[in-house]
């Protein structure tokens, strides 16, 4: 691999953001940060998702590459090192410019910086510490920014990295040893989780040092995240969301992503998805993965060995629900809140106003409906003052057959997402039909 010096910055940009794309780590910032007289830009808690992608993804930060020249041969990753694509490598003094540039016309809020390997670990980690050394001291930048550890890196690198940056984060890649080991010949899950062991240890012991001393510098203060790929290797959901509950648990992680596998490189040994890549299965993940984090389910609740998968035709909450009649209808007035988080189609916010409001007086379903619960889902399992909403059957294939009705659109959605378009005032797709003729002659007398 060689890389090309006639490149211009713009050049490098359109490569290596490309390059980047596949990193699914935009999400919001989880740090707050106010500006400082002297310095340039501040953090916003909810301030980096704003802009999204043809796919949905979040594009807000500049997203970049370091470098796209590796030194592994992961089948999956269009930067491998058996890839034929132009190679190419920021400076640290280009990536601090183009952050800034970008920053100033508020075209972005942070940074979200991941890079191929250079050489090896140490000498690209290295690399990147210049760069967050730089952007933080030389242009005082105070902005967000979210940067990928090197696994194998020396871990004084980690940690110097650690003060510099708001959120790391450290890709898993595949959920078991054996499709590492398959796909990624290079890695090996113990050079990926010593990096993670780190930076959650650091994390806690910059907790305990901040209570003591404020002044101390904040060590990765929006938390750690990392990455799955989703349909590359033959695991099952159940498989892929006990690993997340894992890591959630040993780790301390804020977020683990879910990417549908891409095929961007053709390899014998990875598989053809039918349809294109699993996005309903990603989204399905994501969703069942916000039971665990705020919904206290786990993933022994959701899926079994038996039943391995997630029903495509319903989200996981209800999927559980149905199943689990015997627990249904609740009583909304003396429900307890995990109950009522369990309810489909009620949030933590509409649980919490449920709870506050009932103090207070009796609640209708026309209250529920203010509080923002969605009627079409928890009507089949809640009751106010001992009644339903309807006549319902709680019997589960009558409920999941009137549930699958409101699911089937988004279904259509995710499978069919490419066959939807801008809706335009201009018949560029020429799906004008000729006038009948008994119009054509209306028109021309004057009757229409």
């Amino acid at each position: 691999m060689v890389f090309d010096e006639r490149l211009t910055i713009e050049q490098k940009l359109k490569i290596l953001s490309a390059a980047a794309k596949y990193d699914v780590a935009c999400t919001s910032s989880g740090v707050e940060r106010k500006g400082k007289r002297g310095y340039v830009g501040n953090a916003e808690s909810g301030g980096i998702c704003h802009s999204f992608s043809s796919d949905g993804r979040c594009i807000s930060l500049l997203k970049i590459l370091f470098t796209n020249q590796c030194i592994h041969d992961c089948k999956y990753c269009i930067n491998r090192c058996s890839n034929d694509v132009v190679r190419t490598a920021f400076t640290p003094d280009e990536v601090c410019a183009l952050t800034m540039e970008f920053y100033r016309r508020n075209y972005i809020e942070g940074l979200f910086l991941s890079s191929g390997i250079l050489y090896n670990p140490d000498y690209t980690m290295e690399l990147l510490y210049r760069t967050i050394w730089k952007l933080r001291n030389e242009h005082r930048f105070r902005g967000y920014i979210h940067v990928k550890a090197i696994p194998g890196a020396d871990p004084a690198l980690i940690e110097k990295v650690g003060f510099l940056t708001d959120r790391m984060s450290v890709n898993l890649e595949l959920p078991t040893a054996d499709g590492l080991k398959k796909l990624c010949p290079g890695k090996s899950r113990e050079k990926i989780l010593r990096p993670m062991r780190q930076i959650q240890t650091g994390i806690s012991e910059n907790k305990n040092e901040l209570t003591l001393y404020r002044s101390a510098p904040s060590f990765v203060p929006a938390g750690q995240s990392t990455q799955m790929i989703v349909g590359a290797t033959p695991e099952n959901d159940f498989q892929m969301l006990s690993v997340a509950e894992a890591l959630y648990q040993r780790f301390g992680l804020k977020r683990v992503f879910y990417s549908a596998f891409v095929p961007v490189v053709p390899d014998k040994s990875l598989p053809v998805p039918v349809g294109g890549p699993p996005l309903l299965r990603e989204h399905r993940l994501y969703q069942a993965d916000w039971l665990l984090r705020f919904y206290g389910f786990e993933a022994g609740e959701l899926l079994t060995e038996e039943r391995p998968n997630f029903n495509v035709l319903l989200d996981p909450k209800c999927d559980w629900a149905v199943r689990h009649l015997e627990r249904f209808p609740i009583e909304v007035m003396t429900a307890d809140y995990p109950s009522l988080l369990r309810v489909p189609g009620l949030g933590v916010r509409s649980a919490k106003r449920i709870i506050m409001a009932r103090r207070t007086g009796r609640l209708e379903f026309a209250d529920l409906k203010k509080f923002g619960v969605v009627l079409k889902r928890a009507a089949y399992f809640l009751t106010c003052q001992g009644k339903m909403m309807a006549p319902v059957r709680l019997e589960e294939n009558y409920i999941t057959s009137r549930l699958i009705g409101e699911e089937r659109k988004k279904t259509c959605e995710f499978e069919n997402a490419s066959s939807f378009r801008q809706l335009s005032l201009f018949d560029d797709m020429h799906l004008e039909a000729a006038p009948a003729p008994s119009d054509a002659r209306k028109a021309l007398f004057g009757e229409l």
